[in-house]
């Protein structure tokens, strides 16, 4: 026989098997439980400062709330489908522990509100923790690069060597990413801690509540103003997982070219024999799994995103069930995230750099063109037709099989009469980085100056 319902006195018969199978959420939104208590804490302690409960009574519920938390985290306390979800479930456990008096928790309280804040609540605790990885990954990439100040690797476009940069450049181009990733989650936190307790089902409430005070004493913000939109809104949920979206999205650049760059193709770096694994047939593999899982799971971010937006977009004011969906893309972007935050921490913590290799793809891939090209147009020469006459300059390398560096003199002057002596050092590899000193470029004092600058911040 079914279990009684709390909202079971409208109807007439128990509620199909089928129907709280497919209903229920119990499964998962027991990661709410911790949130849900505390929500349901400050709004008892409320109900007793306003008069609403005897004080006594407010107490003795949150008591039994406190007791409850512990018997979930002692494993003492089982839920089944007929219990619906966690808030339902703590419900009964407190009126099955204190009686009748447990049933005045709800009062002046919907689902609705209580699940908004409950999720809230969740997303805060997430969104710190993303914030606590995302600094720690900024310490490692700025702690490495400046233990690897000085390595020259070349920088690519569309794929191709493009020009020579400091190695510690190309690292502080992704603490760049990782911050801007901790200001989406900060704002999207900002957003996140606002109350809807005390918006009831949709229209607020008779029973006169203190809404600041449970905002107070649940450390949010201030209150959702309009008590439709509060129990509706999923635009913070929304902010959270474009924020996970992106993060990932970073993560998987990364993450591509480690795995590009630790190939015996490349060979620039490799990674730590207890962050690889290896083949079941060949033995000489050692791949790269945790930076391709990084990679691959870039989509489930994108896909909850989308999974939420989807949900969403056509649903009529107030609340409707089909915002119980927004509960598992969110726990799987904040379980994602998190992770693979910590394993691309950990792959960048262990990398070793193979400095020679880099130094030989710079000098291998004509990177210093364009320095070639400026040092003609510092001549005096437009720059159009400088960049020309270097063009045509690799091309005659290409042919023959060799270097810039390799050309004589007598030979770069048969393309342009107004190169001498000094363009060695125009088109020497170390001056290319050094060169280029402009505020944000790869020149070794800008690089130095930023670095600075972020062990001060």
């Amino acid at each position: 026989m079914a279990k009684k319902k709390a909202w079971g006195g409208r109807f007439g018969a128990g509620t199909d098997r089928f129907v709280e199978e497919f209903t229920a959420s119990i499964g998962y939104d027991i990661l709410l439980y911790r949130h849900d208590i505390a929500g349901s804490v400050a709004h008892v302690r409320m109900l007793g400062k306003q008069g609403i409960l005897p004080k006594p009574e407010a107490e003795r519920i949150a008591a039994a709330l406190r007791e409850i938390q512990g018997e979930i985290e002692s494993g003492k306390l089982s839920f089944d489908l007929s219990q619906e979800d966690i808030h339902m479930a703590i419900e009964q456990r407190l009126i099955r522990k204190i009686g009748p008096v447990g049933g005045k928790l709800h009062t002046g309280r919907s689902r609705n509100d209580q699940v908004a804040t409950d999720l809230r609540l969740y997303l805060r605790d997430e969104a710190d923790e993303a914030l606590a990885l995302l600094s720690k990954i900024d310490g490692t990439l700025v702690a490495r690069a400046e233990e690897l100040f000085g390595i020259v690797l070349p920088g690519y476009t569309h794929v191709q060597r493009a020009q020579p940069i400091l190695f510690s450049h190309y690292l502080l181009a992704y603490r760049e990413m990782f911050a801007r990733d901790a200001d989406r989650f900060a704002e999207a936190r900002r957003r996140i801690n606002v109350s809807p307790l005390g918006a009831g089902a949709l229209a607020g409430s008779t029973f006169p509540l203190d809404r600041a005070f449970t905002a107070r004493e649940l450390g949010m913000e201030g209150v959702c103003e309009n008590s439709i939109d509060a129990v509706s809104d999923r635009d913070f949920a929304a902010d959270f997982l474009y924020a996970c979206a992106v993060t990932m999205m970073h993560l998987s650049r990364l993450s591509e070219e480690l795995v590009y760059w630790s190939s015996s193709e490349f060979g620039f770096l490799s990674l730590p024999d207890a962050l690889c694994t290896g083949s079941s047939i060949m033995p000489q593999k050692k791949n790269p799994d945790v930076a391709e899982l990084i990679r691959g799971r870039t989509g489930r971010a994108y896909g909850n995103l989308v999974n939420l937006l989807t949900v969403m977009k056509g649903l009529p004011l107030s609340y409707n069930r089909d915002m119980q969906e927004d509960k598992e893309p969110l726990f799987d972007s904040a379980r994602t995230v998190k992770r693979c935050i910590e394993g691309a921490d950990l792959l960048l913590r262990g990398m070793a750099v193979n400095e020679g290799r880099m130094r030989a793809a710079c000098d291998d891939g004509f990177l210093t063109a364009t320095d070639l090209a400026d040092y003609l147009a510092r001549k005096g020469v437009p720059f159009r037709k400088s960049h020309e006459t270097a063009g045509k300059i690799v091309r005659y390398c290409e042919d023959r099989g060799k270097r810039l560096k390799d050309l004589t003199l007598k030979e770069l002057r048969t393309f342009s009469r107004e190169i001498g002596e000094d363009v060695r050092d125009a088109i020497s590899l170390s001056n290319s980085v050094r060169f280029r000193k402009t505020r944000g470029g790869t020149g070794p004092d800008p690089v130095r100056a930023r670095l600075s600058a972020l062990r001060k911040k």
